[in-house]
């Protein structure tokens, strides 16, 4: 039976809560919320024990997982088990993302996503290409022997490339881009994101009056917020434009700014979590290599050998529990940083990130104890 309806828990529609509800499906999209003593009879009917449905959470930044890197597998089997390991953490939708890489293996992402979109690979969103336009001030783990000024062979590609994704995000900085671009991208529909920049508060204005709309995980890799330069901190709080990424692991911002951001920040452009999740999550890996160079996990903590962060060993649930811990979060809006906030930030808040009538059914199920207990992935049930 394709009609399936889901009883048994509260459910949160990423707006407000449903008690003693039903959450009915059908062909993989969200039908309604109904009184669960209203349920139609043709509907097969899922009981589960307590807890919460929310809608499935949304990555906008993910480097890997599985055991798999996309820079060193950027091929459709590599996007399909980045998909698959976070799913098990609640993410159905996910940005699997390059960070900087030469001008080959890019393109070669960018097949390999136009791939993964044409064989409909569950939990592929699209793709976030995080450098190689960045500023090398502001490298952070990034190969600074692969940083580069954008050309206009790389926007041909990366408009070329957005005609056959379903999504696209770039992270660049202001020293290797031109505000043309900037405006000539955004006019293409690809979500552009400033960071890894040493850009001035200005700088960040001309850029988001271009079409910028984003800032790659606030407070790292850019210029600071101090009381006369505000920097692309400051441009990304006070200007309503932009939405921001957050990484939550208590390891890449200290809780004060991540709670003076969240209280500041200006809208309709929200704050959002990413995992920024490495190779690990889902493993028990212990090192891997970037660019050639060894990244090493220990405690929760992914660096270089000279102490430089180099992404996240972290998956969304725990990126959600962290921000309500680290800030004091209402445990509904930590799941809006997770669902409706990065929808909102791609353009695409009708069909993911609620449960709304129509939306895809991407759904979650929290227990009592705030673990996963089931994932439903375009209607079929994961776990």
């Amino acid at each position: 039976m394709n009609n399936k309806a889901i009883i048994g828990a509260n459910i949160f529609d990423a707006e407000k809560t449903h008690k003693n509800s039903a959450l009915l499906l059908s062909d993989g999209k969200i039908i309604a919320i109904v009184a669960d003593h209203e349920v139609p009879s043709e509907y097969e009917v899922i009981s589960v024990d307590g807890g919460t449905l929310t809608p499935g959470f949304i990555d906008l930044q993910v480097n890997g997982g599985g055991g798999v890197l996309l820079n060193d597998e950027p091929t459709i089997d590599g996007i399909r088990t980045i998909c698959d390991a976070h799913a098990k953490f609640g993410t159905t939708s996910l940005l699997p993302t390059l960070i900087t890489d030469d001008f080959d293996n890019t393109k070669r992402a960018i097949e390999a996503g136009i791939e993964a979109h044409k064989q409909n690979v569950p939990g592929f969103l699209g793709l976030h290409l995080e450098g190689p336009h960045l500023s090398t001030q502001k490298k952070g783990a990034h190969d600074p022997s692969l940083i580069r000024k954008m050309t206009d062979e790389d926007v041909k590609i990366l408009i070329d490339g957005r005609k056959n994704l379903p999504n696209l995000m770039i992270t660049v900085g202001i020293e290797t881009v031109t505000l043309q671009q900037i405006k000539v991208l955004s006019e293409a529909n690809i979500i552009v994101s400033l960071g890894h920049t040493n850009c001035t508060y200005e700088q960040a204005v001309e850029a988001s009056e271009s079409g910028a709309t984003c800032a790659t995980h606030l407070f790292n890799a850019m210029s600071p917020l101090t009381h006369r330069e505000p920097g692309l901190v400051g441009a990304a709080i006070n200007e309503g434009a932009f939405f921001c990424g957050l990484i939550a692991d208590g390891h890449h911002v200290h809780p004060a700014p991540l709670s003076i951001a969240l209280a500041a920040k200006r809208g309709p452009g929200k704050a959002f979590l990413v995992t920024d999740a490495m190779s690990t999550i889902g493993t028990d890996l212990t090192s891997f290599t970037l660019n050639d160079r060894t990244i090493y996990r220990n405690n929760g903590i992914l660096t270089l050998e000279n102490g430089t962060l180099a992404g996240a060993d972290l998956d969304m649930i725990s990126a959600v529990l962290n921000i309500q811990k680290l800030t004091d979060m209402d445990p509904e809006e930590a799941i809006r940083m997770a669902t409706l906030y990065p929808a909102q930030c791609m353009g695409i808040s009708g069909h993911i990130g609620t449960l709304n009538s129509g939306a895809s059914a991407d759904i979650i199920h929290i227990g009592t104890k705030n673990e996963i207990k089931n994932v439903w992935r375009r209607g079929q049930q994961l776990h």
